[in-house]
């Protein structure tokens, strides 16, 4: 993570850190995409590996575990694919993350999402946020985005999917909260 002049943040009753409010751009973005993974983390804790399996309603599938795991072909997805350019495989087996393996639960599937954060950790040290990378498929495949583009699509993204988790972990056993 970038310095910040005021290296010491708050920290919430829930452990999260409080993203910086003030100072370098870099510091900020990287900070905010750190409270959001660790929202992510939160919504997972305290539950077994039958309880990060259940849907929401339906008719969607959507659980907390599918969201660990597709989070983590995110995170690989921009960092080594797209700002990085390197060419590896889907984290895991269907390329959107989503699909449960029976025999992988929620320990698991966060130790490969750290591993994953972690490695687009180091793809992204010392590069400029105006650095950058190209996108690999979809409509707009070929087109260019920096290093600030991908920290701020990743805040996007994780902001939208904590929300699914904040009603995922709700109908598992009440807990709400941010």
């Amino acid at each position: 993570m970038t310095s910040h002049p005021s290296d010491s943040r708050p920290v919430l009753p829930d452990g999260r850190e409080v993203p910086y409010m003030t100072g370098d751009e870099r510091a900020m973005l990287e900070s905010w995409l750190d409270f959001h993974r660790s929202t992510l983390e939160l919504k997972c804790r305290g539950l077994d590996d039958v309880q990060v399996r259940l849907a929401s309603a339906e008719p969607s599938s959507l659980t907390l575990l599918g969201l660990v795991q597709h989070l983590a072909e995110v995170e690989r997805n921009w960092f080594q694919r797209v700002f990085a350019g390197l060419d590896v495989p889907p984290v895991h087996e269907d390329e959107t993350g989503y699909a449960l393996h029976p025999d992988r639960g929620l320990d698991e599937a966060l130790t490969i999402w750290h591993r994953e954060i972690a490695r687009g950790r180091e793809i992204c040290a010392g590069r400029s946020l105006d650095d950058t990378g190209r996108l690999v498929d979809g409509p707009v495949a070929g087109m260019e985005v920096s290093l600030r583009w991908v920290l701020i699509h990743l805040i996007e993204e994780y902001a939208r999917h904590n929300g699914h988790a904040d009603i995922l972990r709700e109908r598992i056993d009440g807990v709400t909260g941010t």
